[in-house]
C-alpha cells in the first residue's frame, strides 16, 4: 500500500468533509423531524459517510444496507450487480439513499428505479460526491456534499481494489 499512497494528491480535507457532512445531517433533521424516515447505504463505499451523517442528525431514523457494484479497480463493467437486498420494509416510508459517489448515474438511477418499486412515501437522493460529468438523471439529487471533476478519488470509504477506504480525507489517484 505504501506504493499506492506516495500517488495521492489531497483533494477535500477531512475538516471539509466533517463541516458539510454536518451541514447536511442539520438540514436532514430539519426537513425529516416528523418523519421517521429509513436511511439506505449503498455499500461499500457509504459506510463511512453514513455513519458520520447519523451520528449528527437530531431525529430518529432506521438504516438499511443496499450493496451493488459497477466497477473493477478504477473502471466501470458497465453492468450492476446486486449482491444485498434491504432487509426493512420501506412501503409507505420516506427513505434517504446514501451514496459515496455518484460518476455517470447509472448506479444511482438502477437504485432510484428499485426502490421505486418497494412503494415508498418519498425518495431522497445525498452524496458525498457528484462528478460534473454525470449523465441527466430523471431524478433529483437533494444533497450533494461536494461536486468534483472526473479524476478518480479515494478515501473516507472509497478505495481502489478495496483499498484507500480508510483514509481520513478524500486523495485523487
Amino acid at each position: 500500500m505504501k506504493g499506492i499512497e506516495q500517488n495521492l494528491e489531497k483533494y477535500i480535507s477531512d475538516q471539509d468533509i466533517s463541516k458539510r457532512v454536518k451541514e447536511i445531517s442539520n438540514e436532514i433533521s430539519r426537513l425529516y423531524c416528523d418523519k421517521n424516515p429509513i436511511l439506505i447505504g449503498v455499500l461499500n463505499g457509504s459506510f463511512i459517510f453514513l455513519s458520520d451523517l447519523i451520528r449528527h442528525l437530531n431525529i430518529h431514523c432506521e438504516v438499511d444496507f443496499i450493496k451493488i457494484s459497477s466497477y473493477v479497480g478504477k473502471k466501470s463493467i458497465g453492468k450492476i450487480n446486486m449482491t444485498k437486498g434491504l432487509d426493512l420494509d420501506i412501503k409507505n416510508r420516506s427513505v434517504i439513499i446514501i451514496e459515496d459517489i455518484i460518476d455517470s448515474g447509472q448506479s444511482i438511477s438502477y437504485l432510484y428505479d428499485y426502490i421505486s418499486n418497494l412503494n415508498p412515501k418519498d425518495i431522497a437522493v445525498i452524496s458525498l460526491l457528484a462528478k460534473k460529468s454525470i449523465s441527466k438523471l430523471n431524478f433529483k439529487i437533494d444533497f450533494i456534499g461536494f461536486e468534483i471533476s472526473s479524476e478518480f478519488v479515494v478515501g473516507y470509504g472509497l478505495d481502489y481494489n478495496h483499498k484507500l477506504r480508510n483514509l481520513k480525507s478524500i486523495y485523487k489517484l
